[in-house]
């Protein structure tokens, strides 16, 4: 259990960090995450998928004892997603949702569980909100404000509503590509510069943000 804790994702990504002005990751996410909505219209928890790259994913279970060689099972990882879960709880899951421009507030995770297919895992849990919301516009961004997880929404399929009103309609921001060395964008600089100051670190930057507006 000692080193499924050096390994879990929120606390790798939290005792290594000494290191900040390490400016690339260590670990690759793709995430893929649901928004729920109740019967009344409102936006009740978010719902992730995590899939970490292969070589995070084999040296995750290495040592972990199964039945079956090379076979892992809800059950047998269950261990190692509940410490990453309750590892990420300080750090709101990286998750960070805004409801009309302010900042929404996050119960803690449930229904969390890793599979293991094809030499990756995926991590699953949803995240309740605190209270159900009925914005007119609501934005969703998946990072670590400090970088050193890369968390990439799908290309496919980055998000998806469940249950929301008809009117409501989702859509993907990708973060604009850097600046090529030697050229200069005022405006873009501007931008980056107050976006590091709304995060405190640099990861919002490489953020891709799902919006949603409802009529």
């Amino acid at each position: 259990m000692i080193r499924r804790l050096a390994i879990a994702l929120a606390a790798a990504a939290t005792a290594m960090l000494p290191q900040q002005g390490s400016a690339h990751p260590h670990v690759y996410v793709v995430v893929k995450s649901e928004l729920v909505y109740g019967p009344d219209g409102a936006v009740t928890a978010i719902k992730h998928a995590w899939t970490f790259d292969d070589m995070f994913s084999v040296y995750a279970v290495q040592g972990l004892e199964t039945k079956q060689k090379g076979v892992y099972t809800r059950e047998d990882l269950a261990p190692l997603a509940e410490v990453n879960v309750t590892s990420m709880k300080e750090y709101d899951y990286f998750t960070h949702i805004k409801a009309d421009g302010k900042k929404v507030s996050l119960a803690d995770a449930k229904d969390y569980w890793l599979e293991y297919n094809d030499s990756m895992l995926t991590l699953h849990f949803t995240l309740p909100l605190k209270a159900g919301l009925k914005p007119k516009a609501l934005d969703l961004e998946v990072y670590d404000p400090e970088y050193f997880v890369d968390l990439s929404f799908d290309e496919k399929e980055p998000a998806r509503l469940a249950g929301a009103p008809g009117q409501c309609k989702l859509a993907l921001t990708k973060p604009e590509p850097p600046v090529p060395v030697g050229q200069t964008d005022p405006q873009r600089l501007d931008r980056a510069f107050r976006a590091s100051e709304a995060f405190a670190g640099m990861g919002g930057q490489f953020a891709s943000k799902i919006s949603v507006k409802c009529q």
